[in-house]
Parts: C-alpha cells; structure tokens; sequence
C-alpha cells in the first residue's frame, strides 16, 4: 500500500489569524506606549540605522521593555494569551483536520510569521502547528532576551516553505537545506500545500507556492483592506481572497475544503497515470 501523502496548510499570525499586530495586545500597554507610537519609534530606528525592520522591532521591543520588567521567554509566552483571534479558529483545526482525513492524507498546519515565536507560543491554538516559525530571541544566563537569535522578513520566508516541502524542519540545518532532494523525494510536495496570508509580505511566500502548483488565499478583515487583496488576486499572486472567518460553513472553509478535494483527485489521477505507464512500459518491452 503507498504512504499516505501529507497536507500542509501554512499561515501567516498577524492579521491573518489575529486582528492586530501580536504586540497590540498586551506588550505594548505593558510598556505604556500606544501602537502607534510604538510602531513610528520601530520605523525610526530602522531608517536611522539603515536596519531590517524585524530587527527594529526586536530591538526596540528589547529596550523599551526593560525600563519596565525583565523581557524573558515565560513573560512573553504570558503575553501571549491576551492575543485574540478570528472567528472560528477554535474548532478549525479539528475540521480540516478530520476533512484532510477522510480523503487517506495527513494532516499538519505551520505558522511562518515575522511575528514573535515566544508570543505565538503563548496563544491558546499554538499546539496546533507542526512547527512555528517566526522572529525570536536568544537569551541570557539570568533568561533574559539578549539577542535576536531569529528575524523572518518577507523573503527570508520562502526558505521555511523548502523546509516544510524537502522536511527539513530545524533551522540550523542548512547545508542538508540547500543540497539537491530530487522532487521524489520531498516529503511535502508544494501541491499539497495551501499558503494563507493578508498583505504584501506574503506575496514571496504566495508566489512560491503557485508557480508549485500549490494555492493561496489572501485573507481580509472588512471592506478598508479588501482593495488591497483584490489587487494581489488580479494581479496574479494569489488564487483566491476571502474574508478572515474560520467559522463552519464560511467562505474560507468551503474554499479550503474545494482544494482539499482538487489535491485528492489529482493524487488519485497520479497514481492512476503512473501505473498505466508502468505497464505500457512493460508490455514494450515484453514486445522487444
């Protein structure tokens, strides 16, 4: 019998499966700043050190927490469950998942967020990602963040969608990364894989995913953010836009549940194709 084939569904965080900005919610109250002057502080640092802008926030996260409480992991793990999230993303998991089931594949969900990893860690769904990646901080011996010991912008994501598709998942392992894996042998292929995000710096990631054969959702909030995926959808860079409802029965569900559907019947197609060529190949040469 084959190996059950596996599918990925892989996410940006913020506002794609949380209103704001993760820091919105708790770490920036804490700190007694408002978001927006927090943000024009991050946006400072970044041109006036000609700096990454995840790198920015990191540092500023950092230097602004520490006038008020020790920044370790435990603290921004708490921070974490303040995080809200879209409608529906309580039950969603379990439903695609049991969806993914019923049609004889494996089920994961991977978070690649330039978000922090130690708040996503917090919220109350990370359980349900395979991996998590995003920004994170090394810490000290007293478990203090001292360092960022990891930054994702918006094309250092598309390397964590080769690690998820070859199945190479720990960071550090780069040279096993970047060595050739004949397509084969990859654990997920890109066509079962759906990418959903909500803005420009998913479009590397989005792209990727297409031109593989795989899809994309763009997700919005209300009718403000919706010109700006319709240009992505008419622009070709993602396959469909939808409103962020994780609800039973919305839009997106049925959306994703369809490309569940196309991915089964394609592998059933495959496999229906690949052993007519081997006995056409056969009977070739059993002729010869």
């Amino acid at each position: 019998m084959a190996e059950k084939q596996i599918f990925a569904l892989l996410y940006d965080f913020d506002k794609t499966l949380s209103p704001k900005d993760m820091q919105e919610y708790a770490f920036i109250p804490e700190i007694g700043m408002n978001a927006n002057d927090f943000w024009n502080k991050c946006k400072e640092t970044e041109l006036s050190n000609n700096m990454d802008q995840i790198l920015a926030y990191m540092y500023v996260m950092r230097e602004m927490a520490n006038k008020k409480f020790s920044l370790t992991r435990e603290k921004l793990m708490e921070l974490g469950k303040d995080v809200k999230l879209f409608d529906g993303l309580q039950t969603w998991f379990k439903r695609i998942n049991d969806y993914i089931i019923s049609k004889n594949m494996i089920p994961e969900h991977y978070i690649i967020s330039s978000g922090l990893k130690e708040i996503i860690e917090g919220t109350s769904i990370s359980d349900e990602f395979k991996m998590i990646y995003a920004a994170e901080f090394m810490y000290n011996n007293r478990g203090e963040a001292c360092w960022p010991a990891m930054a994702v912008n918006y094309t250092s994501k598309t390397q964590f969608m080769f690690r998820i598709n070859k199945g190479i998942l720990p960071v550090t392992q780069n040279a096993e990364l970047n060595s050739y894996m004949p397509k084969s042998e990859r654990r997920i292929p890109f066509k079962n894989m759906i990418y959903i995000g909500d803005g420009l710096t998913d479009v590397p990631c989005m792209k990727l995913v297409r031109v593989n054969s795989g899809h994309s959702i763009a997700v919005y909030q209300d009718e403000k953010q919706k010109p700006l995926v319709n240009e992505m959808i008419v622009q070709g860079r993602v396959d469909f836009v939808k409103k962020a409802d994780y609800s039973k029965g919305s839009s997106l569900e049925k959306t994703v549940l369809a490309i569940i559907d196309k991915v089964y019947a394609d592998n059933i197609l495959d496999t229906m194709h690949n052993k007519n060529y081997d006995r056409a190949q056969k009977e070739i040469l059993k002729i010869d």
